[in-house]
């Protein structure tokens, strides 16, 4: 069997915009919610968000190549670029039909089609489009402009599981690895939704989070309070490599991939099978392939995006899972932290899960303060702190509009 490493990781989030800023906002506990600044919301029901700081793309493209791309592809790139250089990959020496790029995005280019529409809209009815608006907008741009810009010649595609898609990438990028048919993938995603439709879709649905008054700790997975995720955008890039290759090239290792799940709640449209048995189906399948016992799990990144509904039956579907080891885990939440950001989230709480396994460091769930009854406090939650603990083996899970459950399994490597 062909074995599945971790060399490379980039990142692009509301707490930090580099892997290394990002790892210590996480462990510091630091929130990246804040008043929108994209547009006005004076009018909108939520006026809040986790949105990246300080990002200029004058900083990392030229105007003509900036103005091609709708800003989730942006984000792509920065991740990317990033990843492939903390992994020391040299894509001019790399075999490129042997490397590949699944990258996806729950949206894509929704900032383009906004701006695009507005501008017919408002004008007098001759359609007079960008010639690069359908390249801009569609969901698999980003994965295709990434193969042309290192020349990778494998695989290439996009995964659409709302926000379960990145984990999906991720999966995807890990079987065809094991399937012989690639050696090399750069496996993520990125999203960038924060503008009016973003808001007010999410409003409607009354998904998200209203807390103005205290938008700096409204992502409080757990906390009795909770009313709604709060939206985030970013990017989270990895390097997936076949074992073989990684040694060959000598290669760091951050951590093996040694199982997956993807299965379906059949239920709902938006909400959670309430006992959770999509999710525990999902970690099982999970534990399964990886030839483990659920025993064998040190730390859950939960999806925890602090809905009333979802982190009840995600709770619920770890203790029908785990029985009595459940409360030995490590189980955290990092949306508190960054935010949902949607289809990036697997990504971007992958790397996290990675960097746990590292460094044998749990990072924490903030802004909990209210316990609530349906949720059994006897788990350890990692509540407000980091905490540190051997993590040899976890779990990222992510869970998404439709029914898509995806879970990844990490380990520490070991020869």
């Amino acid at each position: 069997m062909r074995r599945v490493v971790v060399t490379g990781m980039g990142a692009l989030t509301p707490i930090g915009n580099n892997l290394q800023d990002y790892w210590k906002s996480l462990v510091d506990g630091v929130s990246g919610a804040g008043l929108i600044t994209h547009f006005d919301t004076s009018k909108f029901k939520t006026r809040f968000a986790c949105e990246i700081k300080n990002y200029d793309p004058a900083n990392h493209f030229d105007r003509k190549e900036s103005r091609k791309m709708d800003r989730y592809t942006q984000y792509a790139h920065i991740a990317a670029d990033e990843a492939v250089k903390d992994a020391g990959l040299d894509p001019e020496a790399t075999d490129k039909d042997r490397s590949g790029v699944i990258w996806a995005s729950g949206i894509g280019g929704i900032e383009t089609i906004v701006e695009e529409v507005k501008g017919f809209l408002m004008g007098d009815g001759t359609p007079r489009f960008s010639p690069f608006f359908i390249p801009k907008m569609i969901s698999d741009i980003a994965a295709g402009l990434l193969s042309i810009r290192y020349g990778f010649r494998g695989p290439n595609f996009a995964t659409v599981s709302a926000c379960a898609s990145s984990t999906n990438a991720i999966i995807d990028a890990y079987y065809y690895i094991l399937l012989g048919k690639a050696d090399l993938f750069i496996a993520g995603g990125s999203e960038a939704s924060i503008n009016p439709p973003g808001i007010g879709g999410f409003n409607a649905m009354q998904a998200m989070s209203t807390n103005n008054e205290e938008y700096s700790t409204a992502s409080r997975p757990f906390d009795v309070t909770r009313d709604g995720f709060v939206i985030g955008e970013g990017a989270g890039a990895l390097i997936l490599e076949e074992l073989g290759h990684a040694k060959a090239r000598g290669a760091r290792i951050y951590a093996e991939v040694i199982g997956s799940g993807l299965t379906a709640d059949a239920y709902h449209i938006t909400a959670p099978h309430p006992d959770g048995m999509g999710a525990v189906n999902v970690m099982k399948q999970a534990i399964s392939e990886a030839g483990i016992k659920p025993s064998d799990v040190d730390y859950i990144n939960v999806h925890g995006t602090a809905t009333p509904l979802g982190d009840i039956a995600e709770t619920k579907a770890i203790l029908t899972l785990f029985g009595e080891h459940a409360y030995k885990l490590n189980i955290s939440s990092t949306k508190s932290m960054t935010g949902h950001l949607l289809g990036a989230a697997g990504a971007v709480e992958a790397i996290a899960t990675v960097m746990a396994v590292t460094h044998d460091i749990v990072p924490p769930t903030i802004n909990f303060r209210n316990p609530d009854p349906a949720i059994d406090q006897n788990l350890n939650l990692t509540l407000n702190k980091a905490q540190m603990r051997p993590v040899r083996v976890a779990l990222s899970n992510n869970f998404g509009f439709g029914g898509h459950n995806a879970s990844v399994l990490l380990r520490k490597f070991e020869e």
